[in-house]
């Protein structure tokens, strides 16, 4: 029994010097996943001295601690960010992973002398991006850009663990089993279509059942989030045993379950999110432990090397390959590559080659940590400022918002949202509730009162308001402070604004011609843009036509647009080689090539003159394109 206590003693010191890790970690801006994994290395074999070899229970664990993260992962990403961000992230997530494994695998074996095969098998381990730091980062790491851009990048990390899972036990049964690259037949795409086919469809009704169950049964408020965690790896251990795959089941059924009306939601979201973070610190905790830092050196040079190759090389081609069709700057695409952060799925996957009884297991699961921690490090602490160089940070388009999302018993068809009054926010300078809503009390100075005896909302009041489901973003504006104006607003948004409402036929005249279809000439900008951007615009979009950038700077409250700024040509690059560009871009280069080719000046060349001068005001007319020789203001 004292060997007991003494582990449980040991287990919870380890977790509680994680968890307040974590203060230095916010207060410093380290990856706070490394210090995890740091605190465990320090506590190994060769640090304090606990020892840990038992891989079997380290993948159990691990894979249990990756579920929930990637059921966490899927019930707090919105239906519309999964919509606009789907297929680009599933092409980074199935053939981006694949590309990165092939590429990788080149330089595995001249690093370490593999054959090709035992490299791409490390590259499998190595290509999946981690779902716990690319969401850590980008939800928490304050870092805020094109929504189209983040969701890609949380769709990508949560959707590209099962491919790098497939390849990997593929290749370890190949390669364990002698038959090498000659073991590849149909018998392996029966196996990857059942795992995808069976993990898609499983997850979908996974999610459906949780909802079902939440919903219809009479479950006590405080078992609900009980009744989630219960039935996600319900979901997820039937999947893998009837030979499904059980992260994308679970990381589907998330998606559903987070986007329905479902009881005691907020209750689970809170549940959830302190799960997540338990599960994070005992993967990186049971993994730091697992390794034995003596035996890097002998393949440290050779593994920081693979590592740099995969951030500067394997990575950047794989994501620039598979972005090729869609409509991404070569800013964004360069960001993209950059945040390809790998963590604990990397090292997790290390243990397969061992569990598969490979010759030199050691050495994957070494080189992998190593991997993980230089990728941590380089990558982990310049996200932010990769994002601020490539000028991809948008500016805020709401200031701070205080409100609290509350339960209502029973199955309620309304919501119960509370508001804190911040100065400067539109409902203290006189602007209306809206109708839909329904204010019940006022809280000011701790006395409660009938919203209709409060007389004028005053700073610092508690506002509680009856809404419709789904209608609260709606209200964050109207209770919004105002956004911080940044000097570089007018860099992001064009030189100047324009109403959205003005006919496209304005565009065509004075930066064209032939920058429009004859029934895009017919549509008003706003509606132009939507239909460039496939029926879905988002503040700070963007839409090219011919020279000019039409960038999205403002929505009203039915999300039509109200106003589009004009980014002027030529667009400051990434870098100056003619790499991370779409194809649309490169057609555009081809076709001003061309013409310079045979003497026709670009419309750059027109345009951008008149343009430059042009001052950055709230809406203004189209100035005329000026002639060559015009004198400029």
């Amino acid at each position: 029994m004292e060997a007991f206590y003494i582990i449980l003693l040991v287990a919870t010191v380890l977790v509680l010097a994680a968890a307040f890790s974590s203060l230095l970690a916010f207060r410093f801006g380290a990856p706070l996943l490394l210090v995890f994994l740091l605190i465990g290395l320090v506590a190994g074999v060769d640090g304090i001295g606990i020892e840990f070899s038992n891989y079997p229970v380290a993948y159990m664990m691990g894979s249990l601690a990756l579920a929930v993260i990637l059921f966490d992962s899927g019930f707090g990403t919105s239906l519309h960010a999964f919509r606009i961000a789907a297929v680009p992230a599933i092409t980074m997530a199935s053939l981006g992973v694949v590309l990165t494994a092939s590429i990788f695998a080149f330089a595995a074996s001249l690093f370490l002398g593999m054959s090709w095969l035992e490299g791409l098998l490390l590259g499998s381990i190595v290509a999946s991006t981690d779902a716990a730091a690319v969401f850590f980062l980008l939800r928490i790491g304050g870092i805020h850009i094109r929504d189209k851009v983040r969701s890609s990048l949380e769709v990508e990390s949560g959707t590209n663990d099962p491919m790098a899972v497939f390849l990997t036990i593929a290749l370890v049964e190949l390669i364990s089993s002698g038959h090498g690259a000659s073991g590849f037949n149909l018998d392996l795409l029966t196996m990857f279509v059942k795992q995808m086919g069976l993990g898609g469809a499983l997850g979908l009704l996974g999610g459906i059942m949780i909802v079902a169950v939440l919903n219809r049964l009479p479950v006590d408020r405080g078992l609900a989030p009980i009744f989630v965690l219960a039935l996600s790896l319900l979901v997820f251990s039937f999947t893998g045993a009837v030979g499904g795959s059980g992260f994308l089941a679970v990381y589907v059924a998330g998606i559903f379950a987070g986007n329905r009306k479902i009881f005691a939601k907020e209750a689970i979201t809170r549940f959830q999110d302190g799960l997540t973070w338990l599960a994070q610190i005992i993967m990186f905790l049971l993994l730091g432990l697992l390794a034995t830092p003596s035996q890097f050196p002998a393949i440290l040079l050779p593994a920081i090397g693979l590592a740099l190759f995969l951030i500067f090389v394997a990575r950047p081609i794989a994501v620039w390959l598979s972005l090729l069709p869609f409509d991404f700057t070569q800013q964004e695409i360069g960001f993209v590559a950059w945040v390809g952060l790998r963590g604990a799925v990397s090292i997790l996957l290390g243990i397969m080659p061992i569990l598969g009884g490979i010759d030199a297991g050691h050495v994957y699961f070494n080189t992998a940590f190593i991997i993980v921690l230089v990728s941590l490090l380089v990558q982990g602490w310049t996200i932010k400022p990769v994002a601020e160089r490539l000028g991809l940070i948008i500016p805020p388009r709401l200031g701070e918002v205080d409100k609290v999302e509350l339960d209502l018993p029973g199955r309620a068809t309304h919501e119960l949202i509370s508001y804190r009054v911040i100065k400067d926010s539109p409902v203290l300078r006189g602007e209306r509730i809206p109708r839909w809503a329904t204010p019940s009390l006022v809280v000011r100075d701790g006395r409660s009162m009938r919203y209709q005896y409060a007389g004028r909302l005053r700073e610092n009041d508690y506002v509680y308001l009856f809404i419709a489901p789904g209608y609260s973003r709606l209200l964050d504006r109207l209770f919004a402070s105002r956004a911080p104006v940044d000097e570089d607003d007018a860099d992001f948004f064009g030189a100047f604004a324009i109403s959205a409402s003005r006919p496209s036929r304005e565009l065509d005249a004075a930066y064209g011609p032939g920058l429009l279809t004859v029934a895009e000439q017919a549509m008003t900008i706003g509606d132009l843009m939507t239909y460039r951007l496939g029926g879905n615009a988002e503040y700070a979009d963007r839409v090219r036509l011919g020279s000019i950038i039409l960038i999205v700077r403002d929505l009203d409250e039915s999300d039509h647009i109200r106003s589009v700024g004009i980014s002027l040509e030529p667009v400051e690059p990434a870098i100056s080689l003619p790499i991370f560009i779409n194809m649309r871009e490169i057609a555009h280069r081809v076709r001003d090539t061309l013409r310079r080719y045979r003497g026709k000046p670009t419309p750059a060349a027109t345009v951008a003159p008149a343009l430059a001068m042009a001052p950055a005001t709230p809406e203004t007319d189209l100035p005329p394109p000026a002639g060559p020789g015009e004198n400029q203001p």
